[in-house]
């Protein structure tokens, strides 16, 4: 199943999930406006086929004193695709590390990393990011200010 495939009503519960998440069977049927059962057989078919992939808390990382954002550059050594596959592998391994983005840039990676402090910053970088396979260079960028994070999706 792909986006092609979607008709106004699967449309209407992917925006309304991606609004709430928690939201009850009665009131999206309530809110896209279908009966409960065709409205939860519609929501078994999008998780089904991979479009619904989960549910989540979205957490506030300020209030948990992860406010030390910075966006880093990684330059590799080697981007044939056994090397990409090693670096994505570990990249995943790294909890600090929010998202990574393979780019077509003058760099291969950016990727977004949360600590609590520069100084936290800075150990993960040298002992964790800096020994990732095949990194030759890196750049950072400090956020000062998220003046938009949303986790959902643009209206579908």
């Amino acid at each position: 199943m792909d986006f092609s495939e979607l008709d106004d009503f699967d449309r209407k519960i992917l925006n309304v999930l991606g609004e709430d998440g928690r939201i009850s069977i009665a009131d999206l049927a309530r809110r896209i406006g279908l009966s409960k059962s065709p409205t939860q057989t519609r929501l078994r078919r999008l998780e089904s086929a991979g479009i619904i992939t989960g549910y989540r808390a979205l957490i506030d990382p300020i209030r948990l004193g992860l406010d030390h954002v910075a966006f880093v550059e990684v330059k590799l050594e080697d981007t044939r695709e056994a090397a990409l596959s090693k670096f994505n592998a570990a990249v995943a391994r790294i909890p600090e590390i929010e998202q990574a983005h393979m780019m077509a840039s003058h760099f291969d990676y950016l990727l977004k990393v949360r600590t609590r402090s520069m100084s936290a910053y800075r150990q993960v970088l040298g002992e964790k990011i800096s020994s990732l396979p095949h990194v030759s260079a890196t750049s950072t960028y400090v956020a000062m200010q998220a003046v938009k994070e949303d986790a959902g999706l643009a209206p579908v």
